[in-house]
């Protein structure tokens, strides 16, 4: 794995709108050729569109983490389409925040499936190509719920992140010789992970994220980790805004 971010491929789920999007511009921006994934198509093509009009390069792949089928298959396009792949980001999540008395079985299925599953259908997907060319970066993103449990309302979205964060150590260690394995904890950051709560707890998180610091403060740190020599391998970075408590 050469030094930096330029000439490197990068996937990135969820890479339609918010952090993913914003990750995606500013890699690019340094030279990587990103791969955006998403549902929603329209999305991705105005990333990608921004990103080219920029002098970038990038290209969408329309993906529902859920499928582990659709994820090989998408793995195996960008790679037929750029010759290889370097990085992929783990970014697709939902957050449902509402008290478990609620009993919302629907939302818990939702974050078991899309933060937790997704992700390790993500990784079911590339490490065997990493493993295969003995270099590859998998960068999860958890977050402050996966360091503390936040609750009341939080409770199975910090499970899952807890989850991710648990992952990504096992796997470091498991692999950590030949790929690299990163866990990114933001706190309240400005994106439409914040809209999916539209429960009882809407407006609690609403207020909350009023202290949210840019996505793209996120998307520098994801760039520290891609950007160190092969020999470096940053396991986590926690961040989050200077006033929030949690």
């Amino acid at each position: 794995m050469s030094e930096g971010i330029k000439n490197k491929v990068v996937l990135i789920t969820g890479g339609g709108t918010g952090l993913g999007a914003e990750t995606a511009r500013h890699l690019a921006s340094k030279g990587a050729i990103v791969a955006v994934a998403a549902r929603r198509k329209d999305k991705l093509d105005e990333v990608v569109k921004q990103i080219t009009e920029a002098g970038g390069k990038a290209a969408a792949y329309t993906l529902n983490v859920v499928e582990k089928e659709q994820f090989k298959a998408v793995v195996d396009a960008v790679i037929a389409d750029f010759g290889k792949l370097d990085v992929l980001i783990n970014n697709a999540g939902v957050m449902p925040i509402r008290p478990m008395a609620e009993v919302n079985t629907d939302e818990w299925d939702a974050m078991i499936d899309i933060n937790l599953r997704g992700v390790l259908y993500g990784i079911a997907s590339v490490l065997p190509v990493f493993l295969a060319q003995e270099s590859g970066h998998i960068i999860n993103i958890s977050s402050v719920a996966g360091i503390k449990v936040f609750s009341p309302g939080g409770t199975v979205y910090s499970g899952t992140k807890f989850a991710v964060r648990a992952i990504s150590e096992g796997l470091r260690h498991e692999v950590g010789n030949k790929v690299r394995v990163s866990s990114i904890e933001p706190g309240a950051v400005d994106s439409d992970l914040k809209f999916s709560t539209t429960g009882t707890s809407q407006s609690t998180v609403m207020d909350f994220y009023k202290l949210a610091i840019p996505a793209s403060a996120v998307a520098r740190a994801i760039a520290f980790v891609i950007e160190q020599p092969a020999e470096v391998d940053i396991n986590e970075i926690v961040l989050r805004p200077t006033v929030q408590d949690f």
